[in-house]
This record gives structure tokens, sequence and C-alpha cells, in this order.
């Protein structure tokens, strides 16, 4: 009795069997068919039409389920089913060899596309989570995924892809993304020093901190440099930045120059620091712990000028030195009226026009405006970002790292808006 009990249970039933099952309304019976990978195919084709819409899930998380029956479910109207679809057709693409994925069905691929672009993000994220680590899968598909604007969606391909290249990473960073899509590339094991450097041009807090904790990343001296220019107002970033696998002598000096106390005693650490240097290091940690400090010592220079920061930039101007590292000072520092002043009077622009640009977050002005008063494209990106506050996505990067993206015509066009 047993026996016959177990094979009940165990043994696949008839197509006629199964297809009687149907008739009548019984849904605990219709789920259990949906359920079971030894259902005829032609009954789980047609439980795909089902009006419940758990036996339609059942069917669609079905490994046994024809791929007919999947391209119905595609397109169902309820979002669970088509999660459940694509929770299966995602584990199932990737474990086809080439071979395999080469004599798969066509309408496999194609109910994986349509799924990678579905209207909710969970269901496209659930594919991007399945093809992230796959060279076995369309590439079209996975550019698709890396190229949505939904971080949930993108980050997992981004960040995993063997099938991204590099020319892939710089198109997407140019395209302007937000900060989980950033920091996502940011952490690519092995990350290219081209692409390394596209992330670094973005100043996004969060992007650059995971590129500075990647230490499989390559960066370029002039990518580090470019980094710790804009450092000293990002805290986070400062640990990493100590702790970087090979500093030169120059940037651990310009990094203790901004770091807290315990963190120049780290650097004082380094096995790749000189003597010259750690000696330098060490004064400057004792000095540091003195009780008393002259207070003149501690105001920053433009507080010594009655006039604060415009006559400060006056000064400067006067003296021949108003130049990049001075408006570059002042952008950490947040100090907006000396820097209004200063591309006001390098400019020719009057103040209020200057304050108009600033207020206007139009990365094309901004960057003319900056070109105007001879600042380099590397300023011009530092004002847009933290001074004018132009969304990351919308700045204008420097060509080739350093040259301004605009012709000189571009440019003019720019500054007769100015008014």
């Amino acid at each position: 009795m047993l026996k016959a009990l177990l094979n009940r249970i165990t043994k696949p039933k008839s197509y006629e069997i199964q297809r009687d099952m149907l008739e009548g309304d019984d849904t605990t019976e219709r789920l259990r068919l949906a359920k079971r990978e030894d259902t005829r195919p032609e009954i789980l084709y047609y439980l795909a039409d089902d009006n419940v819409p758990e036996v339609r899930r059942a069917i669609a998380s079905n490994r046994a389920t024809p791929r007919q029956a999947d391209a119905k479910l595609v397109q169902d109207g309820d979002e669970q089913v088509r999660y459940e679809l694509a929770d299966k057709i995602g584990r199932l693409v990737p474990e086809l060899s080439s071979e395999q994925r080469e004599k798969a069905e066509a309408l496999t691929i194609t109910v994986l596309g349509v799924l990678a672009a579905d209207q909710f993000p969970k269901i496209r994220a659930i594919v991007s989570e399945h093809l992230k680590s796959s060279d076995q899968v369309p590439k079209d598909i996975v550019l698709q995924l890396a190229q949505d604007l939904e971080a949930i969606v993108a980050a997992p391909v981004l960040q995993f892809s063997p099938l991204l290249s590099d020319q892939d990473l710089l198109a997407i960073i140019a395209a302007g993304r937000e900060s989980g899509a950033l920091s996502a590339i940011a952490k690519r094991r092995a990350l290219g020093a081209d692409v390394s450097e596209a992330v670094a041009q973005t100043l996004d807090p969060k992007a650059v901190g995971a590129l500075l904790a990647n230490d499989s990343a390559q960066l370029r001296e002039d990518t580090l440099d470019w980094i710790i220019e804009n450092a000293a107002a990002v805290e986070p970033w400062h640990r990493p930045l100590v702790n970087w696998p090979s500093l030169s002598d120059n940037a651990i000096r310009r990094i203790a120059g901004f770091v807290a106390t315990s963190l120049v005693e780290t650097l004082c650490n380094r096995n790749d620091i000189d003597a010259s240097t750690a000696v330098d290091l060490a004064k400057a940690v004792r000095d540091s712990m003195e009780p008393e400090e002259k207070e003149e010592e501690a105001l920053p220079e433009p507080a010594k000028i009655e006039g604060g920061g415009r006559d400060w930039a006056a000064e400067l101007f006067k003296e021949g030195g108003l130049d990049n590292d001075a408006l570059q000072d002042a952008i950490s520092s947040g100090d907006r009226d000396f820097i209004i002043n200063a591309l006001s009077l390098k400019s020719g622009f009057p103040t209020e026009a200057v304050e108009r640009v600033l207020s206007s977050a139009h990365p094309k002005r901004v960057t003319a405006l900056a070109w105007r008063a001879d600042f380099s494209m590397r300023t011009a990106m530092q004002l847009q970002l933290r001074i004018a506050h132009v969304r990351p996505q919308n700045r204008l990067n420097a060509r080739d790292g350093i040259d301004f993206p605009l012709s000189e015509t571009e440019l003019q066009l720019e500054l007769k808006k100015i008014k």
C-alpha cells in the first residue's frame, strides 16, 4: 500500500490524467501541476493563461515550462509573474555553455531581452544580478542593463561583468551617471587607469571614496594629484588616501597638510616615506599637540585683510598672485566672496554678472567664465561642482585630462550670453 502511495506521488501522470485534472475548478490541483517539472509541456502551456495569478507564477518559475509559454508570461499583467520568470530565465541563460547558447531557442534570448527592459526596476535588477558575472550571455543585453538609469539595475553588471570594456565604461561615465552607478564602476577589480581617471574627474564623493578603497585599481600620478587637490574638504577620502599603496613624498606632504593628526602619524609609519619627510611630519605632529597656538597663525590669509575675501582678491590681483592655486584654495574653503571678486577682476565682468553665472548652474557658462579669467579647466570643473552646484552628470569634463572641451568659438558664444 505504501509503495502504491509513493508511486501516486512521484510517478509522472499521463497527458490524459493531467488534462482531466484541469476540467474541474480545483485551484489547488492546478497549482500542484504548475509546480511539477514532470507535468506535460502542453499542460504547462495551457496553465500559462490561468486566471489565478498564483498558478501563473508557478508556471513562470517552473524550469520545465516551454519557452512558448514563457513568451506569453513575459507580457503578463501581474508583476510577480514577470519577476518569477526573470528569476528563472536569469538563472538559466548563464548556465549554458557557448555551444548550448548558440543552439538555444532564440525565443529564450528574446524573453530575456524583454525582461531586461521591463517597466519595474526590481525585475530588471534580478536579471542584472543573475547576468553580472557571466561571459556566456549576450553583450547587448548586459550593455542595456549597464546603461539603465536605476542604480539597482546597473550596479551589478557595472561592477562585475567581464563583458564590459573600458570603452563601454568610459562612455557610460561620460553620459553622466549618479553616484551608485559610478561607485559600482569604481569597485571593479583591476580597474584600468583611464576609467579610474574618469571616475576621479567626477569628484563624486562616494565614487571617489570607492575608487580609493579599491587597491586593485590603477591610478596614474596625475589622477592621484587631482584627488588630493580636492580631498581637503572630503573627510571620508582621508583614510583611504593615507593608506593608498604607493604615494610620492610630495603627495605624502600634501596629504599631511589636511588630514587629522592620527592619520599624519599613520603617514609617518609608511614604508615608502623617506627620512626627511618622516622627520618633517613627526615635527608637524608634535607641533599640533602644543597646548597654545598663535591666533594669528590660525587665521586664513583672507582674514588678515580688513575687507575679507574681496580685498584679499584685489591684493593678490595687484601682486600677480591671483592664480589657479589661490582660486582652488578659496573653492576648498568655500570663500564665495573671494571667488566672485577674483573671477570679476580677471575676466572683466562685473561682480553682479559673475554672481548670476555661478548661481545659474550652467556648465558651459561657468566654464567659459573660467576660461576668460585665464584659469585652468581643472579649476573650471571645481567651480562647476562645488560653487555653481552643477549636477555631476551635467558637468563638462576636461578633454584629455587638462584641456577645455569647448572650442574657442563656443566659449566666446557663451561669454556673449553673460550680462
